[in-house]
């Protein structure tokens, strides 16, 4: 038993050091987003997808934080599904950089049958907080299995779209609009600005990757 505890202490914490060493990789690429905020609003989406409507662009038109970014995943969208269904904070991760978005507990590396009932209204904790509001919580808005999911808050929309591309990969495409309410909520609009303009991007891009990873895995 002892040896057992030792063995779980030391997975532990290579799994941290692990997460410390990812985030500390990606650190210079939030650091220096502001200077690149043009092209990584748009990373691996094409002109078309850019351009394209997508779930929710109408909550939030005067937003001043506006992103669509891709990826092409070789599987087909039931194999990315039901990674986006679980995500959330005390549920499967967000499958980015765990020590800043959950808690420092790793994300999830397989579908987890408890997480994957969806319902408009639902929470999509974005926090550890012990009660979840539409300021620190995501909700499910809007979905249509497998081809878009829609989740929101008061000051924020994110949607998905999985577009199957006919040969068996699907193009992974999502978009976020934010909004910084300056006036109403100043305190929460320096905390939001910060995290979307400093670290969004890399926080998202690791994400893309990480859905890709696990769909391709289990494809």
């Amino acid at each position: 038993m002892p040896e057992a505890a030792a063995a779980a202490r030391r997975a532990t914490g290579r799994a941290l050091a692990h997460q410390v060493g990812a985030v500390a990789r990606d650190l210079p690429t939030m650091l220096t987003s502001p200077l690149y905020r043009r092209w990584h609003l748009t990373w691996g989406a094409t002109t078309e997808e850019i351009s394209a409507a997508m779930p929710g662009d109408d909550l939030f038109p005067r937003a001043q934080y506006r992103s669509t970014r891709a990826i092409t995943v070789q599987a087909p969208p039931a194999a990315i599904w039901p990674w986006l269904v679980q995500v959330g904070c005390g549920r499967a991760g967000f499958y980015s950089h765990d020590l800043l978005d959950n808690l420092a507990r790793p994300s999830a590396s397989t579908l987890l049958p408890r997480f994957q009932d969806l319902e408009v209204g639902q929470w999509v904790p974005m926090s550890p907080a012990a009660v979840p509001t539409d300021r620190t919580a995501l909700r499910v808005r809007e979905f249509e299995v497998e081809r878009w999911l829609l989740w929101a808050k008061s000051d924020s929309s994110w949607s998905w779209q999985l577009s199957a591309d006919g040969a068996g990969a699907t193009r992974l495409i999502t978009r976020i609009h934010a909004v910084y309410e300056w006036k109403a909520h100043p305190t929460m609009a320096l905390f939001g600005c910060g995290l979307m303009e400093l670290g969004d991007f890399a926080m998202l891009r690791a994400m893309l990757r990480g859905i890709k990873q696990r769909a391709e895995s289990l494809a």
